[in-house]
């Protein structure tokens, strides 16, 4: 098996969690949010560096790309629903053009995978228009993170990308999101600054000053808090999956729970048969459908679409 649940707590309420300070206080000031968003950043910190914890992060990460795409369909005037953006994304056969929302899903997963060792990947997914700026952008963010707080360097990124095109919404929380990542020394991107982020937010972010960064800082600190509740909860959620994974007999029933531990929607057509997902594994067509729905029976999956075909799977709550 390539899951251990043996070197995971048994005790999530042994997780670190927010104090009770942090999460019943008002952000009224910019340096009560400085002063907040350093436990909270510390708390997600833990949860996610620590593999003892059980937090699932590849999969925690997928959860906020898919999160972070819908926020991102709003503040570019889609409106686009969560559901019909995660539809766009796993149901196009290949070959085919996803459209804006598979597309927009598709920019956020990659950004979860950023290997973070250089400007180049990163210029590749913010494309031509910006790839020259990118360095200098996230330097002047890291600068500013170290001295006055990260939430101070997300908002330079911020002004500084939309400043350059106000249409750009998507990569200035991209980079915004690549600051945390790099002056908290995360292994993977954590895709939180959009999440509740408004397109009059970031508008007044430029034109009215402090009280407007304030604003937007307030709303990236929330988004961090309800990050942490995630991580908890799919902490728990997968430690239900690795504690039925023994019950499961199919052929590759390990590397398929892996992949549920992974991914936030799974394809059984495309994502277990032919072969498993990112590995050499068979599986036919037939038990990927019998092992997602012998999951959903065991309690640790559900079924994501409601439809007869054409069906999503992922983690139960």
């Amino acid at each position: 098996m390539t899951y251990q649940s043996a070197a995971i707590s048994n005790d999530l309420s042994s997780l670190p969690k927010l104090p009770d300070w942090v999460t019943s206080g008002r952000a009224e000031t910019l340096d009560t949010v400085a002063f907040r968003s350093g436990a909270t950043l510390t708390v997600l910190g833990q949860l996610v560096s620590d593999p003892r914890h059980g937090v699932p992060v590849k999969l925690l990460a997928s959860r906020l790309a898919l999160s972070a795409a819908t926020a991102t369909s709003k503040l570019e005037g889609r409106l686009a629903r969560e559901a019909d953006i995660r539809d766009a994304y796993h149901l196009t056969p290949p070959g085919e053009t996803r459209g804006p929302d598979g597309d927009l899903l598709a920019f956020w997963r990659e950004a979860v995978r950023l290997r973070l060792g250089g400007p180049g990947e990163i210029a590749d997914l913010v494309g031509a228009d910006f790839a020259r700026e990118v360095g200098i952008w996230l330097d002047t963010g890291l600068e500013r993170a170290r001295t006055h707080g990260p939430l101070a360097g997300c908002m330079v990124v911020l002004q500084a990308v939309l400043q350059a095109d106000d249409r750009a919404e998507r990569v200035a929380c991209l980079l915004s999101d690549l600051v945390l990542t790099r002056v908290l020394n995360w292994k993977t991107v954590l895709p939180v600054s959009a999440r509740r982020l408004t397109k009059s937010a970031l508008r007044d972010l430029n034109a009215k000053g402090q009280g407007a960064e304030l604003a937007v800082q307030a709303r990236i600190l929330e988004s961090i808090e309800e990050t942490i509740q995630l991580a908890r909860d799919l902490a728990r959620r997968a430690k239900a999956l690795r504690t039925v994974a023994p019950k499961l007999r199919a052929k590759g029933s390990d590397a398929a729970v892996d992949l549920f531990l992974t991914e936030d929607a799974i394809a059984p057509a495309s994502m277990l048969s032919p072969y498993i997902y990112g590995t050499t594994i068979p599986m036919t067509s037939r038990a990927a459908r019998r092992f997602c729905d012998r999951l959903v029976e065991l309690g640790v999956a559900r079924e994501l679409t409601g439809r007869p075909t054409f069906r999503l799977y992922g983690i139960a709550p």
